[in-house]
This record gives C-alpha cells, structure tokens and sequence, in this order.
C-alpha cells in the first residue's frame, strides 16, 4: 500500500508587498515571507510599482518591468535576497 504525498507545486499563484515583506503564494498552498529589504530596487520603488507585477518563467518567476526586478520562487525557497552588486549601483546611481 503506497502511501501518497502531496505534489510539490512552486509555481506563483499571488504576490503582496507591504512596506517591510514581500509574500509570495504559492500554487501548493505554501506562502513564503522574505524581508522587503533583501530586494533594494522593490524596497526603493514606489507602493504603485510594487503592485505592478507579473508572473514570468513559467509561473516559476515574478517580475516587475517598471523597476527591472526579477525574483524566482527557487530563489525565494532558498533564502537567497538580491546580489550585494544591485544595492551598490542602485545607491550611486541616486
């Protein structure tokens, strides 16, 4: 008698932004926290660009045009914010 697992399904069913987190939803029911922080250009943007994203690579990915933000949910699952490198040219480009 095999015994069955719920399938796994990372794919993005919705995003919401406050001014501290970004939480992502997941297609499995699964929602995910991060630090708003982790990403400088989202915590940079206006509440108006935030809310203007879409769903890319399949489901797998969000991103916001306005701001050229990229974010995967295989990212987000493991912990990992935005490269040190985008903070750094985003703070000597103002």
């Amino acid at each position: 008698m095999g015994i069955l697992a719920p399938q796994a399904d990372e794919r993005v069913k919705a995003v919401q932004i406050d001014e501290d987190t970004l939480s992502v939803e997941l297609m499995d029911g699964r929602t995910i926290s991060v630090p708003l922080a982790w990403f400088p250009r989202l915590l940079n943007a206006t509440q108006e660009q935030r809310e203007q994203w879409q769903i890319c690579g399949g489901g797998y990915g969000i991103h916001w045009e306005e701001i050229d933000e990229d974010i995967s949910t295989e990212g987000l699952l493991r912990g990992a914010p935005a490269p040190r490198n985008q903070s750094v040219s985003l703070a000597s480009s103002r």
